[in-house]
C-alpha cells in the first residue's frame, strides 16, 4: 500500500493526521467543559485547561496520571459497567457522581460522563471523559435570631417611652407620678440589667427588644401580644 505521494512536497497520511489532531486539540483547549481523554486503566492521555484548572494546574501537569488520583467515585458500579461493556464490544456511555477537591481546597461534587472510543470494535477503547459541576448553589446567610422581647414592667415601659422623646428626669417624674429619685432608680435599675452604659442605649435597647412601638411618634410601649 503507497503510503506517500509522489513529487515535491508531498505529504503523508502520518503529516496529515498530526495536522489534524493539533487543530482538535486547540479546539478542545477552547472547550469550556472540563474534559479528558484516558486508556481504558485510567491514565491520562489528553485533558483541556478548563479540567486542569479545576485542579489550579497546567494541563502538562496531569499528562501520563491516574484520573482517579483527582477524582473520587461516589458509585464504584461504574466501573463494573465499563468493564463489561469492553467485554461485549459496547460502545456504550456512562454517567457517574463523582467528588474533587479543586486547586484552592474547595470540595466540589459534580457528574462525569464517560464515552467508550476507539478505531475498530476490537481495540481496547479509550475513554472520554466530561465533566458538569452539581453543587448547589450557596444558601442565603441565615436571618440573624431575632432578640427576645425584655420582660418590663408597665411603669418602666412609660420610663423608656418618655426618655424615647427627650424628657428630662424631672418631666418623666411628673408624668410618670414619681419623684426624680424613683426615675432614676427604675433607669439605673434597667442600665444593669441590660449592660448598657446611659440612657441613649437604653432607649436604642428598648427599640431592639420591642418594649418600645417601633412604627409610632412620639414613643410609646408597644402593645402586649
Amino acid at each position: 500500500m503507497q503510503l506517500t505521494d509522489c513529487g515535491p512536497g508531498a505529504t503523508t497520511w502520518y503529516d496529515r493526521a498530526v495536522v489534524w489532531r493539533n487543530r482538535t486539540l486547540r479546539l478542545l483547549d477552547h472547550i469550556p467543559v472540563p474534559i479528558a481523554v484516558c486508556e481504558f486503566g485510567g491514565r491520562i492521555l489528553i485533558v483541556n485547561r478548563a479540567m486542569a484548572a479545576e485542579f489550579g494546574l497546567l494541563t502538562g501537569q496531569l499528562h501520563h496520571r491516574k484520573i482517579l488520583e483527582f477524582f473520587t467515585l461516589q458509585d464504584r458500579a461504574t466501573l463494573q459497567g465499563l468493564a463489561e461493556a469492553v467485554r461485549l464490544h459496547r460502545r456504550s456511555q456512562f454517567a457517574a457522581r463523582v467528588s474533587w477537591t479543586t486547586g484552592d481546597g474547595a470540595e466540589r461534587h459534580g457528574e462525569m460522563t464517560v464515552a467508550l472510543t476507539s478505531d475498530t470494535p476490537e481495540e481496547t477503547p479509550n475513554l472520554l471523559l466530561s465533566l458538569r459541576t452539581l453543587d448547589e448553589p450557596a444558601a442565603p446567610p441565615a436571618a440573624p435570631p431575632a432578640v427576645p422581647r425584655a420582660e418590663v414592667s408597665p411603669t418602666e415601659a412609660r420610663i423608656l417611652a418618655a426618655a424615647a422623646r427627650g424628657a428630662t428626669t424631672a418631666q418623666i417624674a411628673k408624668e410618670i407620678g414619681l419623684t426624680p429619685d424613683g426615675v432614676n432608680y427604675h433607669l439605673t435599675r434597667l442600665s444593669r440589667r441590660w449592660h448598657v452604659p446611659n440612657r441613649t442605649a437604653l432607649v436604642a435597647r428598648a427599640y431592639a427588644t420591642g418594649v418600645l412601638a417601633a412604627d409610632t411618634w412620639p414613643p410609646e410601649p408597644a402593645r402586649p401580644e
